[in-house]
C-alpha cells in the first residue's frame, strides 16, 4: 500500500531500554466519524470491528453518537450482546444525537471531560475513518501516550488505505526531526480489526522517558 516505507520507518523504530509489563485489553475505545463516509467499506469495517470486539470479549467505549460511523459500529456490538459505553457532551445530547440503545451513556459537560472520560474507561484505541474531530481524537491520545500520561496501544484501522496520508505525514515529521522515531512507533497501522486488535494483544508498553504530566495536568 502507498507509504510502506514510512509503515517500515514504525514498525521498526524501538526506543532503548527494557520494556514494561503487557497490559490485557479488556475494553477499547474507538475514534470514528459522526459520517458514515462515501465509502460503504468504511460502514463494513465498523461493522466487522464491532463483531470482533464482541468475539474477543473486548467492550466498546464511543462518543455516544447515533449517527454515521459511531451509530453503525455500537449497534453492531450491541447486536452480538457486547459492552458498549458511550461518552457525550450535554449539548450534544440534548439534540438528540446520544444512542437511545445504549444503556450506559455518560453524559458530561464537555468535550475535554469526554476525553478524559473515553481515556480512563478504555484499555487501548483505535481511530477509524472520520474528520477533523477524529483526527484531533487520535493525535491527542498519541501525544498522551508520548508525554507518558498513559500506556496504552493506540492504533488506526486504515479502511481502504484511509491513513496512508498520515502515515506518510508522521513518517515525513520524522525524517525532518519534528517527531522521534520512538513516538512514532506508538502509533500502530492495521488494515483490518483482527490485524489491528492482534497487535494490540501482542504490544509491550515501550520503557519511554517518565511522565511529562499527570492525567490530571491534562
Amino acid at each position: 500500500m502507498p507509504g510502506d516505507a514510512d509503515e517500515g520507518v514504525l514498525r521498526d523504530a524501538r526506543p532503548a531500554g527494557a520494556l514494561t509489563q503487557r497490559a490485557r485489553v479488556t475494553r477499547v475505545c474507538v475514534f470514528c466519524g459522526s459520517s458514515a463516509g462515501v465509502d460503504p467499506a468504511y460502514a463494513d469495517a465498523a461493522r466487522v470491528l464491532g463483531g470482533e470486539l464482541v468475539r474477543r470479549r473486548i467492550g466498546l467505549v464511543y462518543g455516544g453518537g447515533s449517527v454515521g460511523l459511531m451509530g453503525i459500529l455500537a449497534d453492531a456490538v450491541l447486536a452480538d450482546g457486547g459492552e458498549v459505553i458511550g461518552v457525550i457532551p450535554q449539548p450534544l445530547a440534548a439534540r438528540e444525537l446520544a444512542h437511545a440503545g445504549v444503556s450506559d451513556m455518560r453524559i458530561v459537560a464537555s468535550m475535554h471531560e469526554r476525553k478524559a472520560l473515553m481515556e480512563s474507561l478504555a484499555d487501548g484505541f483505535i481511530a477509524m475513518p472520520g474528520g477533523l474531530g477524529t483526527l484531533e481524537e487520535t493525535l491527542e491520545i498519541l501525544t498522551w501516550a508520548q508525554l507518558g500520561i498513559h500506556r496504552k496501544p493506540v492504533g488506526v484501522l486504515n479502511v481502504e488505505g484511509y491513513y496512508d496520508g498520515l502515515l506518510r505525514l508522521l513518517g515525513h515529521a520524522v525524517r525532518e526531526g519534528f517527531v522521534r522515531a520512538e513516538y512514532f512507533a506508538l502509533l500502530h497501522f492495521g488494515d483490518a480489526p483482527a490485524e489491528l486488535l492482534d497487535r494490540f494483544a501482542a504490544w509491550t508498553p515501550p520503557a519511554l522517558p517518565g511522565a511529562w504530566l499527570r492525567p490530571s495536568q491534562t
